[in-house]
């Protein structure tokens, strides 16, 4: 591929390029810490486990111990895709009863307990660490718990974040000042310590999963959300387990594009490219009114398909290998009119024919000297999630449940036990002839996660150019499950492009400054035949890619 930039805007800042080994991730110290990892003999995976515990320690507003988070994992000695769902469940005792019962049957407020499922991070964590690392735990957490302890300044867009995530759930809770400073959240540049989630960290690090889900910690867990309210139980927390799944895929452009399967929305990703392929997108310029208001299209369609498709397999059959079929995407792909928009398509039936707040989840890349690459995302949902903080545990639970739906008649119904509706989701890309290792990818940001793949996929395979550009181009967001048919659109993409979309039928609103972190923040690495690393970390974030020697 021709990796020269051939863009018609100014690329931000040059890729990075290595041969050693690579981590991109939206902040420098985990960043740093997957790269001593790495120095240290680990693999991508013992890489990848020590940045999502710094983010954790750097970005608790986003991520941590009380969340979610899947992986992606290419194998580099038998080139298989290996996939991690560790995403966890709703309590067995939470029904639309008992919600009923609590006065909530028309929706939960974002910061109550029966929003909490279960935290799936700390047993993947182990499992991603324990199945396909070289080091011990103990080791890939240290950078992690030295962070914690000693304390770290805290970086511009991780204070706004935090600001924002404590105004809406920190002190609705006990024990919340264990993620403040005073009763507030920082400022910029002050530096931080966190005594409690050391601790959590140590526990992890000595003993293992356990205590997360069977010992004291589950203890305090379930405490603070019955304490709050909640219905979840040590018996929910003991029976959870990440779950190692196989991944779905496409065939674009020559490549393979993977992704986790549902209960994560990945699917709606692939639906958009499968779409995107049927269409000659490469000779529309790359910002210009004809390729945004195509993939725009293309998007609306994919959403349509996966508010419906997208569910726990365990309580609904996918019908993954129709949605994902070449005849399925020709036939959805009539639908658009390339003159028009079209902003409230129907679900398909194969075989038969405002933005949210920012700095809510975090997606890091990683790829090591021996050609194995993981991607790998970690969230607790909205900012501080339900803003329940475990005593003496020093991270907040995630209000993941909002992903459920409250209609009997839905497959993302709410039920007993039941993985919810996940926004976030890996990405990665391997060559079809060869089945190499092309790229690990991701954007974060709640539902411009799918919209993020499709748009730095594009850029990738469509237009070859390099990660850093991918992710610096001006990107769009469909106001997707919102009472609106707005579309976000960057400032970056030009006036003409604006009025365009607009005749097209488009109603934009325009992103600028920090606003355009609703556009999500992504991470890039890419593979060339000859073992070179290619790195991009998204301008739009506080983060940044490192190559070894």
């Amino acid at each position: 591929m021709n990796l020269l930039s051939n863009e018609n805007y100014i690329s931000r800042r040059s890729p990075v390029i290595s041969t050693g080994g690579m981590v991109a991730s939206s902040q420098p110290l985990a960043t740093m810490a997957g790269v001593e990892i790495l120095q240290k003999g680990g693999t991508a995976a013992d890489a990848a486990v020590a940045v999502a515990a710094v983010l954790n320690v750097t970005q608790p507003c986003s991520t941590g111990l009380g969340g979610d988070c899947f992986m992606l994992f290419y194998r580099a000695s038998d080139k298989k895709i290996l996939a991690l769902n560790g995403s966890g469940r709703s309590a067995s005792a939470l029904t639309l009863e008992v919600i009923a019962k609590d006065g909530y049957s028309a929706g939960i407020p974002d910061t109550h307990a029966h929003t909490v499922t279960v935290p799936g991070a700390p047993a993947a964590w182990y499992d991603v660490q324990d199945t396909l690392g070289n080091l011990t735990l103990a080791q890939v957490l240290a950078p992690a718990i030295k962070l914690a302890e000693k304390g770290y300044p805290v970086a511009p867009l991780t204070a706004h974040w935090w600001h924002g995530g404590a105004k809406r759930a920190l002190g609705k809770h006990p024990f919340s000042d264990e993620l403040l400073m005073d009763g507030r959240s920082p400022h910029p540049g002050e530096v931080v310590r966190l005594p409690s989630l050391a601790r959590s960290l140590r526990i992890l690090a000595d003993r293992g999963k356990e205590p997360f889900y069977e010992g004291d910690i589950a203890e305090k867990i379930v405490k603070g959300v019955r304490d709050a309210g909640g219905v979840l139980s040590l018996d929910d927390l003991a029976a959870h387990s990440s779950d190692w799944v196989e991944p779905i895929s496409i065939d674009y452009r020559g490549f393979r594009v993977w992704e986790c399967p549902p209960n994560g929305h990945g699917l709606a990703a692939l639906l958009s490219l499968n779409i995107a392929k049927c269409f000659d997108v490469k000779k529309y310029p790359a910002v210009s009114i004809d390729r945004y208001h195509l993939l725009i299209e293309c998007m609306r369609l994919a959403f349509a398909d996966s508010a419906w498709y997208v569910a726990d397999p365990r309580f609904f059959s996918v019908p993954l290998d129709q949605l994902l079929s070449d005849d399925y995407a020709r036939e959805r792909s009539q639908l658009i009119d390339l003159d028009r928009s079209n902003k409230n398509p129907m679900r398909g039936t194969p075989g038969s024919s405002g933005p949210e707040s920012g700095g809510d989840t975090v997606y890091f890349a990683v790829a090591d000297s021996e050609g194995n690459g993981c991607s790998f995302i970690n969230s607790t949902s909205m900012n501080f999630g339900s803003g329940i903080v475990p005593e003496g545990c020093g991270y907040a639970l995630q209000n993941r449940g909002l992903g459920f739906e409250l209609d009997r008649g839905h497959p993302n119904c709410l039920e007993p036990g039941k993985r919810p509706y996940h926004t976030i989701i890996p990405g990665l890309i391997t060559d079809v002839d060869t089945e190499g290792l092309f790229a690990v990818f991701g954007v974060m940001g709640g539902m411009m996660q799918p919209q993020g793949h499709l748009q730095v996929v594009s850029a990738l395979l469509d237009d070859e150019v390099d990660p850093q550009a991918a992710l610096d181009r001006p990107r769009f967001r469909v106001d997707e499950g919102q009472a609106s048919d707005a579309v976000f659109v960057d400032d970056g993409i030009g006036q003409s492009v604006i009025d365009g979309l607009r005749k097209k039928g488009h109603e934009l609103q325009i992103l600028s400054g920090l606003e355009k972190n609703h556009l999500g923040l992504g991470q890039i690495i890419y593979r060339t035949e000859h073992g070179v690393l290619w790195g991009g970390s998204d301008p739009r974030g506080d983060g940044c890619a490192i190559g070894l020697p």
